[in-house]
């Protein structure tokens, strides 16, 4: 039996998150610590960049004057929900991994490094922080069990733990209003999502975790929005961000230290405030750092597109792409557990029936993801052949279904080794092909147009 997904599917439900839908203000009361506070609750080998010797208009520069001038009051009310939604989305992912122990080690590390400041690092007590070690904390903990929102299309960056977590730290750090943390939060996402197409998806196939080397512009345009920053500075600010930017991939193929992937995103948050805040003080950085010659595309892809940098500038709003995730596992893993849930459902069968599955789709899935005997839990939930397992034996909707445990499961372990990925020719990363073989023989075939 065979099932097609489209492996990017839009999840516009908030399922466990929904007490937070009325979390963020919209209204123009100050945010103060208080308002969300503390809740007790594919690695490729590097290639040379092709020649690309188009000439530039400007586009760093572009996206500055962009997010400087954009207004509330401008925002339409479609993308005004949605950058709450994310927000709602991301407050939850939040208070669930601030109990983990990855966190509590970065959270232990802000309050250690930091000064008293007005900065919540929410669901934890202690006092406030420094707006950088908040945006470091809140950031990491967003991304600490594979429940923070992503885009469809896909742009290889996380909104809610780089952007969100950086603008909130500068809000609260100066006591701004919920129409401005939104309006900075959209400025900063629209030019991440940008810079994203752009990278046309190759960052990662010379090794970087995409969201990692998004992140701190997306974080760094939301802070420098709430600072004031006018086009030049917020150039500027853009142009440190691209010195902030990072991330590998190694842990998904050493089989350990996937700790590090949860701090990408704090870091790339951290970096966005402190690119922000030194671009408030004067600080320069390079005008061209997206599209010149040794600037972020160039330097960080293998492949890329000036001009997506700034399409649909002020006419488009990437925002409405936000994603929020149904499954505590990568994103890559979503469509292939959807798709065999949908088999199960239509053919009735259960695990102990099955005898073989393969997940056809491109080649980052098939290499990068493809993790049968994944070592801890945090590799079991960036590998598709063992969340696939699990989905089929626990319920993929409960994020503690990936519990320390898991990994030690037989059950799961043994169907995750009969679960092989394939490489389809000419597959983009958003489509799959699904095919489940029950010990009795094909049961037949389930098409789901992608």
């Amino acid at each position: 039996m065979t099932n097609a997904k489209d492996a990017g599917s839009k999840d516009t439900g908030f399922g466990r998150r929904t007490f937070l839908e009325m979390a963020t203000a919209a209204g123009a009361a100050p945010l103060a610590p208080a308002l969300i506070g503390a809740a007790s609750v594919q690695t490729a080998s590097a290639q040379t960049a092709p020649a690309h010797h188009e000439e530039t208009n400007h586009e760093t520069e572009r996206l500055a004057a962009y997010a400087a001038k954009l207004r509330y009051e401008e925002l339409p009310a479609a993308v005004v929900q949605r950058a709450k939604d994310c927000i709602c989305d991301t407050v939850g992912a939040i208070v669930y991994g601030a109990e983990l122990p990855w966190s509590k080690m970065i959270i232990a590390h802000a309050r250690r490094t930091s000064a008293a400041g007005r900065s919540s690092i929410l669901g934890s007590e202690g006092s406030p922080v420094q707006a950088g070690a908040a945006a470091l904390a809140n950031g990491a903990m967003t991304h600490a069990f594979e429940l923070d929102s992503l885009t469809k299309p896909d742009s290889g960056s996380h909104p809610g733990a780089t952007v969100f977590t950086a603008a909130l730290a500068v809000t609260q750090e100066r006591g701004l209003s919920g129409r401005d943390l939104l309006t900075a939060f959209v400025a900063g996402a629209e030019s991440m999502f940008r810079i994203g197409h752009a990278t046309k998806h190759t960052n990662e196939a010379r090794g970087f975790h995409a969201p990692g080397t998004t992140g701190p512009f997306g974080a760094a345009v939301a802070a420098g929005r709430l600072m004031g920053l006018d086009a030049a500075k917020m150039t500027n600010a853009l142009g440190v961000a691209g010195s902030c930017a990072g991330g590998l991939l190694e842990f998904a193929h050493a089989g350990n230290g996937a700790m590090v992937k949860r701090l990408h995103m704090g870091r790339a948050a951290e970096g966005g405030v402190l690119a922000a805040s030194l671009a408030a003080d004067g600080f320069t950085g390079p005008t061209s750092v997206l599209e010149g010659e040794y600037g972020f595309l160039r330097v960080f892809c293998n492949d890329w597109d000036v001009a997506e940098l700034t399409r649909g500038l002020g006419t488009e709003y990437f925002t409405l792409d936000i994603m929020l995730k149904r499954y505590a596992c990568h994103i890559t893993a979503h469509n292939p557990v959807e798709a065999t849930l949908e088999l199960r459902k239509e053919h009735k069968f259960t695990a102990a029936d099955v005898n073989a599955i393969t997940i056809a789709g491109n080649e980052r899935m098939a290499k990068t993801n493809n993790i049968p005997a994944p070592a801890d839990m945090m590799l079991a939930q960036y590998s598709i052949p063992f969340s696939v397992a699990l989905s089929l034996y626990r319920d993929p909707i409960d994020p503690r279904s990936f519990d320390e445990q898991v990994v030690h499961d037989r059950a799961i372990l043994d169907l995750a080794s009969r679960t092989k990925m394939a490489v389809t020719p000419g597959q983009d990363r958003r489509n799959l092909v699904a095919t489940v073989t029950i010990k009795q023989g094909n049961a037949g075939a389930a098409d789901d147009a992608a």
